[in-house]
């Protein structure tokens, strides 16, 4: 029991246990009883009766025996000219009264192997409408596992009054699966075994080699997700009756376990908590975890939502928006609750300042967030925008169009405003996304989450937008290259080089934000100085905060080299030198220069001339943001011009590369990638294109019957 997963923990409470065996599994193809898999069912029992379980069998099976018994008496008693003849199907009734004999006979003989007493059940569904009938039932069942004797119950299709058994679904149970279910309410079971011909329930059929094993059911999450493959091949369940029964017999406090019974000792590692099959559990939506079957489906619900987003005019998509902006800040003051109580818990667990200072939603930034929103409610459509039109031919006109890129997982820490920002303009670009915060901003985010899906209309679905709330999940949507589009990752070095490492998902982001401030020989220094302190000063912890200071190395015996450290001294910032700084300055110098502070401390260093500048972005930087100061155009040309980073300032300072402060109206990353969005990736680094033709009955013939013009058109239709 050591290796006992915790969603199966209940397990050692278990005593009296119901295993209902399916047709396909105690028969074979060809219709003949599969001694092997039966023996190895009555073992099983047998050591659980043995260990002081009380086990109670239902079993199918007898219609699929006595069919193949009858089948076989009318061959040997009939002519030659008797088989030419239309063979009338044998009456299921009769098949299920010369099969029960047959099938019980089997179980007595395998039992008494085993030295074990079996007892045979029958019931029908009208037997459980007398009360006295039921008290009766329960009586016997208990004298019986007294005497450890195992029941076996089957319906008596033989004498039921049900017009086709095997087809008519009404009534109080009208299969076995829904009788076991029955009978474990009845019989006050604590565990329910469905035993089937597949490992249990998969998120799509079993033979697709992308489909995974749900190893725990949890109906809010995976209803009208998954579809069920038809039913059983000989018996009238299949797993669509399976999950009925057992989400039944589950909502009413008794968990069940659908597992293979092809297997020979399925039944004893359900009983030893081993994770096998799929759990259906009451309490499953509170500890089962997202796993590797819960992330697809997670992922292809965002695709479906956003399907049908896209589908929306442009004004439904931007009521969304605006809804969502109301209900933030109706929300206001839960959501702040929520966030004090991370900032406090963050604060006790000793994180580090930088970290607390991102985590913290300060006074007015629900409405900042909530405004931000509503200008990009207000943008130009960006969805199905025809970027260029061109005439391939006489009547075929083709159109290069805009287009969501389709499902987005973000991975982000601390700053639960960027979970806003990022679901909006997910939904402003048509875009299905999966979300994952870091662990010190969990009650920040769940309400946050829970506020804008509560927005968002039931015609697309809250599904568009899902929240991942544990770090071990993020290998499993890691994996899912054939479902998500576009990973990007907002957070530490480590993080987005593990992410990149990974994954086979295009990654968009930036590993490190080391930004530079050079300071040219020609600066205006009081500029110089307000640009160099708002650059360091105004957020240390953003990724475009300068991390190194480059200073014209005229500009030490000006003494102005000396009056930029000292102001940067006096706002409490550490400085660290290279090594001509260091030495010059006697402060301590920087262990690389390649590094991201993420706080009040920074590099400063001295250069020649603009290309020593250069060439030292290009050696240590990251391709973030680099910025120049200077009153020399020529020199700032050469600088704007050759510093091969996705943004480029001239007398500007690092902290105005956010996509807000471009006007994208919110930001959900910088990228420092060269291919696809670069720099900060608002609304248009979310899209890709595609090519829509409309054309008047033209066809390629090896290009013979077309005359082609290429001919650009206007952009309006």
């Amino acid at each position: 029991m050591d290796s006992m997963d915790s969603t199966r923990a209940f397990v050692k409470d278990v005593k009296r246990v119901i295993v209902k065996v399916g047709t396909a599994v105690v028969t074979r193809a060809d219709g003949r009883l599969s001694l092997g898999r039966l023996g190895a069912l009555c073992e099983q029992i047998q050591e659980l009766n043995s260990q002081g379980y009380e086990v109670i069998l239902v079993t199918s099976g007898a219609v699929g025996v006595g069919r193949q018994r009858l089948r076989y008496r009318r061959l040997i008693n009939s002519s030659f000219a008797d088989l030419q003849k239309p063979q009338v199907e044998l009456d299921g009734k009769a098949c299920a009264a010369v099969g029960q004999n047959g099938l019980m006979a089997l179980y007595d003989t395998l039992f008494s192997q085993l030295d074990v007493t079996s007892a045979q059940l029958l019931v029908t569904d009208n037997d459980f409408r007398d009360p006295d009938f039921r008290k009766q039932l329960t009586e016997t069942v208990k004298s019986l596992l007294s005497l450890k004797v195992v029941p076996i119950f089957n319906e008596n299709d033989a004498v039921s009054t049900r017009k086709a058994p095997y087809e008519d679904s009404s009534g109080i149970f009208w299969d076995n699966d829904s009788l076991a279910a029955l009978l474990a309410l009845e019989l006050k079971a604590d565990l329910l075994v469905l035993l089937s011909d597949v490992e249990g329930l998969y998120s799509g059929p079993p033979s697709d080699p992308h489909s995974k094993l749900i190893h725990a059911y949890i109906k809010e999450r995976l209803e009208g997700v998954i579809t069920f493959g038809d039913k059983s091949r000989v018996g009238r369940g299949g797993m669509t009756a399976k999950v009925k029964a057992a989400v039944y017999a589950a909502q009413a406090g008794i968990p069940v376990v659908i597992t293979s019974g092809y297997a020979g000792d399925n039944i004893i590692k359900v009983l030893q908590g081993e994770r096998i099959g799929t759990l259906f559990h009451r309490d499953a939506h509170k500890w089962a975890p997202l796993g590797e079957v819960g992330a697809r489906e997670m992922a292809v619900a965002a695709r479906e939502s956003s399907r049908r987003i896209q589908a929306l005019s442009l004004q439904d998509r931007r009521k969304i928006l605006l809804d969502i902006a109301a209900a933030l800040e109706t929300n206001e003051k839960l959501i702040t609750t929520e966030n004090e109580a991370d900032v406090a818990a963050a604060q006790q667990a000793g994180y580090e300042k930088s970290l607390i200072s991102r985590l913290v939603l300060k006074p007015g930034k629900i409405s900042s967030l909530a405004n931000s929103i509503r200008v990009l409610a207000n943008m130009d459509e960006p969805i199905g925008h025809v970027l260029k039109r061109t005439e391939v031919a006489d009547g075929l006109i083709l159109e290069k169009t805009s287009s969501p890129l389709g499902v987005l997982l973000v991975i982000f820490e601390s700053r639960p405003d960027a979970l806003v920002q990022i679901a909006s303009l997910a939904i402003r670009s048509g875009n299905g996304l999966l979300l994952k915060g870091g662990k010190e901003a969990k009650r920040s985010n769940v309400i946050l989450h829970k506020v804008i899906t509560a927005a968002i209309p039931e015609n697309v679905g809250e599904r568009l937008i899902g929240l991942v709330t544990s770090r071990e999940e993020i290998p499993d949507l890691l994996k899912l290259d054939d479902v998500i589009d576009l990973v990007i990752p907002r957070g530490s070095n480590k993080l987005v080089s593990q992410i990149k490492e990974s994954t086979k998902i295009p990654v968009l982001g930036h590993a490190d934000g080391i930004c530079h401030v050079y300071v040219d020989r020609s600066a205006n220094m009081d500029m110089a100085r307000r640009i160099v302190l708002d650059a360091k000063i105004d957020y240390p912890a953003a990724c475009n905060a300068m991390e190194t200071l480059l200073v014209h190395k005229d500009l030490i015996e000006t003494g102005d080299l000396n009056e930029l450290v000292v102001e940067l001294q006096i706002k409490g910032v550490k400085i660290y030198g290279g090594p001509r700084v260091s030495s010059l300055l006697n402060i301590p110098e920087a262990h690389s220069f390649h590094h991201e502070y993420n706080s009040l401390a920074c590099t400063v260093e001295i250069v020649d001339d603009v290309y020593a500048a250069i060439d030292h972005i290009h050696r240590h930087g990251s391709a973030h943001t680099d910025s120049i100061i200077t009153e020399d155009r020529e020199v700032a040309d050469i600088f704007l011009r050759q510093v091969d980073s996705a943004a480029v300032f001239h007398n500007a300072s690092t902290r105005f590369s956010d996509g807000a402060r471009f006007g994208l109206g919110a930001e959900v990353g910088i990228s420092t990638s060269r291919i696809h969005a670069r720099g900060p990736v608002g609304v248009e680094g979310l899209l890709t294109t595609r090519w829509i033709a409309r054309g008047s009955g033209q066809v390629v013939d090896g290009d013979k019957g077309v005359v082609y013009t290429h001919r650009d058109l206007s952009l309006q239709a």
